[in-house]
C-alpha cells in the first residue's frame, strides 16, 4: 500500500490554473498533489550572444524554492550570494526539456525565459516545474501568434515530465516525499505528447534494478505523461 493510498499506477491529482499572473507573456499556478509550482514566461526581444544573428531562438529556464516551500525554512540562495549545485542542475534540465519542443527557426531571433518557483514541495518539483512550464511556454507563444510576430507556430509538440520508482519492492508512478525519500529506485522521466524521449533520469538509491523493471517504469512514465499532456491541452485550449 503506498502511502497516499494510490494505485501504483496512479497520478496525484493534477491541477493548472493558466494566467495565474497579470504581467508575464504565460503563466500558470501547477498543482501536483501538494507540490506547487508558479510557472511564468517572460518574452526578450534579444538572444544569448552565442546565437546572435544567427536566426534562431533561445527557450532557457531559472528555477528555486521559496524558504518554506519545504517543512523546515532553506535559506534564500541570493543571501548565500549564489546558487546550490541542485538548483542549478535542475534549471539546465527545465531549459533543456522545453527546447526539445521548440522549432527555434520558427520561434525567430528571440528568447522566452521560464521562471519555475517552487510555492510548496512533496516531491516531484522538476517534473511539476517541466509540466507547467511548458503551459506557461505556449501561452506566451499563443501571444506571439495572435500579433503575427510569429507566423508558424514554434511548439511542435508538449512537453512534460513525470517520476517513477521502486517503492517497497514495487514500481510506482508519481512519486511524493514520502516514497521519494525511500524509494529504492528514483528515476526522472521527461516526454514528449507524441512519446518521444527528452531525457531519463535514474539512480539506485538503495538496491540497483533489472532491465525489466526500467521497462516497467518507462511504460508508467509514458502512461503518467499522456495524462499530463491532457491537462496540459485542456488548461490552454
Amino acid at each position: 500500500m503506498r502511502p497516499s493510498g494510490r494505485e501504483l499506477n496512479e497520478l496525484r491529482p493534477v491541477t493548472i490554473e493558466p494566467g495565474f499572473t497579470r504581467h508575464a507573456e504565460g503563466s500558470c499556478l501547477i498543482k501536483v498533489g501538494d507540490t506547487q509550482v508558479l510557472c511564468t514566461a517572460t518574452i526578450e526581444e534579444r538572444v544569448p550572444p552565442f546565437i546572435k544573428g544567427s536566426g534562431l531562438g533561445w527557450v532557457t529556464a531559472e528555477y528555486g524554492m521559496l524558504p518554506r516551500a519545504t517543512n523546515t525554512r532553506m535559506r534564500r540562495e541570493a543571501a548565500a550570494g549564489k546558487q546550490g549545485g541542485r538548483t542549478v542542475e535542475i534549471q539546465r534540465l527545465i531549459g533543456r526539456a522545453l527546447r526539445a519542443g521548440v522549432d527555434r527557426v520558427a520561434l525567430g531571433e528571440r528568447q522566452i525565459t521560464v521562471d519555475c518557483d517552487v510555492i510548496q514541495a512533496d516531491g516531484g518539483t522538476r517534473c511539476a516545474s517541466i509540466t507547467g512550464g511548458w503551459v506557461a511556454l505556449r501561452l506566451a507563444v499563443n501571444k506571439l501568434m495572435k500579433t503575427g510576430e510569429v507566423i508558424s507556430d514554434p511548439l511542435v509538440d508538449p512537453v512534460a515530465a513525470v517520476s517513477c520508482g521502486i517503492y517497497a519492492g514495487q514500481p510506482v508512478l508519481d512519486l511524493d516525499y514520502p516514497e521519494d525519500s525511500e524509494a529504492g529506485v528514483d528515476g526522472n522521466f521527461i516526454i514528449t505528447g507524441s512519446g518521444k524521449l527528452i531525457e531519463v533520469q535514474m539512480s539506485a538509491e538503495g538496491s540497483v534494478f533489472s532491465r525489466d523493471q526500467m521497462n516497467t517504469l518507462l511504460d508508467l512514465a509514458e502512461k503518467g505523461v499522456s495524462e499530463l499532456v491532457a491537462a496540459q491541452k485542456a488548461a490552454t485550449a
